[in-house]
């Protein structure tokens, strides 16, 4: 293309193109993915299509199609994947849930509408993704409440510690009641968390990139800069001391040193933050009760089999996925029903028992296809601000991918996180939801064409190169 002809937002004859057409494309599919998910399941464990086969795909299309629409209105050069990606997870997850309701059903238990509350919470945390979108057209705005949402944060991690509407549920107490709805604050608090670190980061980045003594080649940071990691250190203990939840204890650590380390590119911070996890880990083995269990059923889960029901899952999902094989069994000819909880924690086993491993390896790459995006707006932001936000949040959905599967396949600890969009569990749906659109949002923001302040409206032919670079 030449200069002449360059479109007059181009920089040096390039332009994002806002693929919209692409996402609609793609979305189809990711239709076609959760709606014959679960007319699979009512046909492998009722022998015939579900009757409300048309309702479900019905809603879960408005809701698709809202999420499209508002992005090309209010975000058109948003990246074309992420959305993609997430309702096909979302999908997906919820033709698993219908088909655990079913083997549940099927087995006396309680019955149980766990799909049906799913599409429910799926359903808000669209309204959400949406308002955000619309209400939030410049993510640098949320730079200006730094230290507001890093109090607002502090305050919901506070809340199960209150009486009266503090709860705890399986050992954790990480959950609010307020009459007949149940809330975990932590999954809210994720995300403010990164928005406050982003702010905090860009503000002292400068100082927190200073090196201080160097120790085999690495430059590790001043001793007059610990005191922020130190005091995360202890906010993450604390939450594994007072609410056992060992889960979100590593995962607000492991975000703030991540972004630290991103914001600083100093290596020394990582040995610093890796040598406090493992000082953290060495005192919750020796003085916590409930972290000895999750370590000792790691080791030898089979010993624990009928003493513990974290030992019945890992056995139960291992059990299952070995019997699973490649392909799976299909839907109705296993029993994830076995796996205890396996709508929440352990709905990967569920998902390799009856469709094997090859579709465990898909939600793997689906996963990594979203945090790939969330790290290429990061790339191409053109703030620091929206940089950290961007990767921030990119890996708070790594850091809990790999904790989950890691627990399922018996490569870590079970820490008690949710699967990203395919477990059940309003909290974590609903703001996961809101990370897709604050990515989207940056994404827009980093991929859209920097305004032509020159005032022409081409670049003449004797225009450099470099006054084009001025110019734009």
């Amino acid at each position: 293309m030449s200069q002449k002809s360059a479109p007059p937002h181009s920089f040096l004859g390039f332009v994002h193109r806002r693929r919209r057409g692409a996402e609609m494309f793609l979305l189809v599919l990711a239709l076609v993915v959760g709606i014959g998910a679960y007319a699979a399941v009512g046909l492998g464990v009722e022998g015939s299509v579900p009757a409300d086969l048309v309702a479900y795909g019905g809603w879960l299309a408005v809701l698709i199609i809202a999420c499209h629409v508002v992005v090309r209105w209010v975000a058109p050069y948003a990246d074309p994947v992420l959305l993609p990606v997430v309702a096909a997870l979302n999908g997906l997850g919820l033709a698993v849930i219908h088909r655990l309701d079913l083997a549940y059903e099927a087995a006396g238990r309680t019955q149980h509408e766990f799909a049906r509350q799913q599409l429910i919470w799926m359903t808000l945390g669209v309204l959400l993704f949406i308002a955000t979108l619309v209400v939030l057209r410049d993510h640098r705005v949320l730079q200006r409440f730094t230290y507001t949402t890093g109090l607002a944060a502090i305050a919901l991690l506070l809340l199960p510690m209150l009486p009266g509407i503090g709860r705890t549920v399986n050992g954790a107490r990480i959950w609010i009641h307020l009459g007949p709805f149940s809330f975990q604050p932590g999954e809210i608090a994720k995300v403010l968390l990164v928005i406050a670190f982003a702010g905090y980061l860009v503000l002292h980045r400068d100082a927190l990139a200073l090196a201080g003594r160097r120790v085999l080649f690495i430059d590790l940071p001043r001793g007059r800069d610990l005191g922020p990691i130190l005091v995360m250190w202890l906010i993450s203990l604390a939450i594994l001391v007072f609410q056992r939840d060992l889960g979100s204890s590593l995962l607000f650590f492991g975000i703030f040193l991540t972004m630290l380390y991103i914001a600083t590119e100093r290596p020394g911070w990582l040995v610093v933050g890796g040598g406090l996890f493992f000082v953290g880990a060495f005192l919750g083995y020796q003085f916590f009760s409930h972290v000895q269990s999750r370590v000792n059923i790691w080791l030898d889960p089979m010993r624990y089999y009928y003493d513990s029901p974290g030992s019945g899952q890992i056995v139960e999902s291992m059990f299952g996925m070995a019997w699973g094989g490649l392909l799976g069994r299909g839907f109705g000819n296993g029993s994830p029903q076995r796996i205890p909880y396996a709508e929440s924690d352990f709905i990967i086993g569920a998902i390799g028992e009856e469709l094997g491993l090859t579709a465990v390896m898909a939600v793997i790459v689906c996963y990594g296809l979203i945090v790939e995006r969330g790290l290429r707006a990061a790339l191409v932001c053109r703030d620091g601000f929206g940089k950290l936000i961007a990767a921030g949040l990119a890996f708070v959905l790594t850091l809990q991918v790999f904790v989950v599967v890691g627990g399922v396949t018996k490569l870590i600890p079970l820490t008690g996180l949710t699967t990203p969009f395919l477990s059940y569990g309003g909290s974590s749906l609903v703001a996961n939801w809101v990370i897709i659109a604050l990515l989207l949002r940056i994404s827009d923001q980093a991929r859209r064409p920097v305004p032509d302040l020159s005032g022409q409206g081409e670049l003449g032919d004797d225009d450099s190169e470099a006054t084009q670079v001025v110019k734009l």
